[in-house]
């Protein structure tokens, strides 16, 4: 059982507090194959990432942010299957409300609506793509997130599940736990996971002199 503290926790929502995996996937394949490109590749390519991230990749030369309005639209109408993920509602009601942000590649609009459909709690802090530049794997998403807590990314600990959020989480000075709701324990060792769990009910929190514990026992890899 491995055991660690910290002052904070940021979260990853798709992948990690919820599943939204087949509408994301469904919204992704439309979108490749009306364009003409693969739509397996597309929809890997977009995992964890800003969805303007992955447009400019396909389309270079488009409207960027009309393309994104698009994949917004039909990503906010398709709640279809976006449920929480197991443990991810408990693991947030026992935090403190201080101590927690949600920090995402959605937009804001996207990420409310998803929030909502899994019935987690209210976030006080929520870090999306509207609110930075450069978007995971870079370090700035889970720089903010940290900073609207107060604390300074080495002080937190990240959950993620796909190897862009990873780096990020890594990038920013953060410990990250990887939960293996998405791909192989192998493949998020390899994007640098300090450690890997089956879900967020793997987690078991407490709290010592105004910090937090953290104890789980790690899958093997």
């Amino acid at each position: 059982m491995i055991k660690i503290t910290c002052s904070a926790l940021l979260f990853d929502l798709d992948g990690v507090l919820i599943d939204s995996t087949p509408a994301v996937e469904r919204v992704w394949r439309q979108w490749a194959t009306e364009r003409g490109f693969d739509p397996e590749e597309a929809v890997h390519r977009a995992h964890g990432r800003p969805s303007i991230s992955t447009i400019r990749d396909y389309l270079p030369d488009a409207d960027h942010e009309a393309e994104n309005r698009e994949v917004e639209r039909r990503e906010i109408e398709d709640l279809e299957g976006v449920v929480a993920l197991g443990g991810s509602r408990e693991l947030l009601r026992a935090l403190p409300p201080e101590r927690w942000a949600i920090v995402t590649s959605c937009t804001r609009p996207l990420a409310m609506v998803r929030i909502r459909a899994g019935g987690l709690p209210d976030a006080r802090h929520i870090v999306t793509s509207n609110d930075i530049e450069h978007g995971k794997p870079a370090p700035d998403p889970y720089l903010k997130g940290a900073a609207s807590l107060g604390f300074p990314a080495t002080e937190c600990v990240v959950f993620e599940d796909v190897p862009a959020g990873i780096r990020s989480g890594k990038a920013a000075g953060a410990r990250v736990i990887a939960l293996q709701t998405t791909m192989s324990a192998a493949t998020l060792k390899e994007a640098g996971a300090d450690w890997v769990v089956k879900d967020c009910g793997a987690v078991q929190l407490s709290q010592d002199k105004g910090n937090l514990v953290l104890s789980f026992e790690p899958v093997a890899t």
